[in-house]
């Protein structure tokens, strides 16, 4: 079968259509040793050295923690590219990719939060929203539910990373107009979400 053909928008992640690669399949060998998988390593290990810088600071703001926060957060865009360009697809990547990145966001919340960088409130929905989807997540896995990325799922990521990232270097207004719209996709999505996976449980359910 012939390889799928690398155009921008397909190298950029904008072309998401099609199967996902085999490699990063349920029962595919987690193949450890990609390019991809090193720069997912270096963002993991990056996320508690920003930890500790932004918490050795006097107000959580500054070059230093904003820097290594978007190089964790840029390093996912970086490790999708380096993988459909190298082709080197793994289940462990399929895995690791979402852990970091709510792990960035989780890390960047608490860090915000504890600093009040960006309104409360707003930090707590999104945190909310994340348990709500753990929780769920798990619910959806024991009953073989599939929840598939939505677009919206998709977009709302880089508006709530820019918001930290404004928080981090002092920019609160910016930064909660930019959560704002995060949350707002955030939640439609998980709507879609909720919504998708009720959906297949009742074509799984016997008529009556």
């Amino acid at each position: 079968m012939g390889r799928t053909r690398l155009t921008f928008r397909r190298l950029s992640g904008l072309d998401r259509s099609g199967p996902p690669p085999p490699e990063t399949q349920a029962g595919a060998p987690l193949r450890v040793w990609t390019i991809p998988n090193a720069i997912g390593f270096a963002r993991a290990a990056l996320i508690p050295t920003f930890l500790v810088v932004a918490f050795s600071s006097d107000d959580g703001t500054g070059a230093l923690p904003a820097t290594l926060y978007a190089l964790v957060a840029w390093g996912d865009y970086a490790d999708g590219i380096a993988a459909r360009v190298t082709r080197q697809y793994s289940r462990l990547g399929a895995l690791m990719d979402p852990v970091i990145d709510r792990a960035l966001v989780i890390s960047g919340v608490v860090v915000c939060w504890h600093f009040e960088l960006l309104p409360r409130w707003m930090l707590d929905v999104l945190i909310a929203r994340e348990v709500f989807m753990l929780v769920a997540g798990q619910y959806a896995l024991r009953h073989g539910v599939t929840l598939k990325i939505n677009w919206p799922g998709r977009w709302a990521v880089w508006p709530v990373m820019t918001a930290i990232f404004m928080g981090l270097v002092g920019l609160k207004t910016a930064g909660t107009v930019s959560l704002a719209i995060g949350l707002v996709l955030t939640l439609v999505a998980t709507v879609m979400y909720a919504r998708d996976a009720v959906d297949e449980l009742r074509t799984r359910s016997p008529s009556t």
